[in-house]
Formats: structure tokens, C-alpha cells, sequence
């Protein structure tokens, strides 16, 4: 009997130690109202743009695979491109149900592929969610305090910009 007990109470922490917390993923709740936007022009990146969740663990960024997801179209309402299509269950890596968490949102141009090789890019601050959700536990929400982001673009330089900056190159070089 005292076997089966302990074999028993070894599976139920085994079982627990490996359930993954969640947390939902929502950029306008009740709660939360963390609008995106371009930078300068004030609209939503809508759905040509691409967010997802980052743990972050010290100064690793880690894609959390099942956060990805698109902003909104805002074709009827131009504010909801601002917004992401919800994801109502994301298992967060390595952190137990109650258990908190260090995530930060990304977005990116779609079609450069991925945050790091898009030129339109920004990044929320860090978000500490505690209470994980997991299991028959509701997934947990980001936090009130989080607050939306400017989507940048670096520029290409114009083809005048590259020629002065060759022709400035030559110069030096005869110089020498």
C-alpha cells in the first residue's frame, strides 16, 4: 500500500511539473486596451502585419510558436487595425499553470518572413504575467498596464543618397 501511494504521489508531481502555463493573448479586452499603430501616420498595420509573444529569459528572446498571429482588418473600421486577432490559449514554455512570466509582443511586416529581417518592426516593454492559467484553470490575461507601440520603418536610402555617398567615397580615395 505504501508503494502504490508513493508511486502515486510521483505521478501526480510528475504531471504537474510538466503542464505548461497559458495566458490569452488579446490586445483590446476589458482589461487591456494597447492599441498599435505606424509611426507618424497614427493607423493600424492590419492584417498585411504579423504579432506574436517573446519569453524573454535575461536578454534571450524566445518565439512562443503558438502566439503568432495577424492584426485585424480595418477595412469597416479603421481602428481595429491597431488590433490583433486574439489567441485565446498560449502555452508559455518552461512555466508551470500559476506560475509567472517575462513576454514581450512583437510585430513585423509579413512578408519579410521574421521580426529580425523585417525593415517595419516595433516591440511592446516587457510584460511580467503572473497567475498562468493551464489545465481547468482560465488562460491568464497580459496585464492593464500593458500599452501599445509605434511600427517603425527604416527607409531604404534613395539611389541619390547612395551615389553622393559613392562619389564620396571616390574622392577620398583619390585623395589618398
Amino acid at each position: 500500500m505504501k508503494k502504490l501511494l508513493i508511486a502515486l504521489a510521483a505521478v501526480l508531481v510528475t504531471v504537474a511539473s510538466h503542464a505548461q502555463g497559458t495566458v490569452q493573448f488579446a490586445t483590446i479586452t476589458g482589461v487591456v486596451n494597447a492599441p498599435v499603430a505606424h509611426a507618424g501616420t497614427g493607423l493600424g498595420p492590419g492584417p498585411s502585419y504579423t504579432a506574436a509573444l517573446y519569453k524573454v529569459d535575461g536578454g534571450t528572446l524566445t518565439l512562443i510558436p503558438s502566439s503568432v498571429t495577424t492584426f485585424l482588418d480595418g477595412s469597416s473600421n479603421p481602428d481595429a487595425a491597431k488590433y490583433i486577432a486574439s489567441v485565446s490559449e498560449v502555452a508559455v514554455p518552461g512555466v508551470a499553470t500559476g506560475g509567472t512570466a517575462t513576454l514581450r509582443m512583437r510585430a513585423w511586416l509579413t512578408s519579410a518572413g521574421s521580426y529580425d529581417a523585417a525593415l517595419s518592426k516595433g516591440e511592446s516593454g516587457d510584460l511580467v504575467v503572473s497567475g498562468l492559467g493551464g489545465g481547468n484553470i482560465f488562460p491568464a490575461d497580459l496585464p492593464a498596464s500593458f500599452q501599445g507601440f509605434v511600427v517603425t520603418t527604416i527607409p531604404e536610402p534613395s539611389t541619390l543618397a547612395l551615389g553622393v555617398l559613392g562619389a564620396a567615397g571616390l574622392l577620398l580615395r583619390r585623395r589618398k
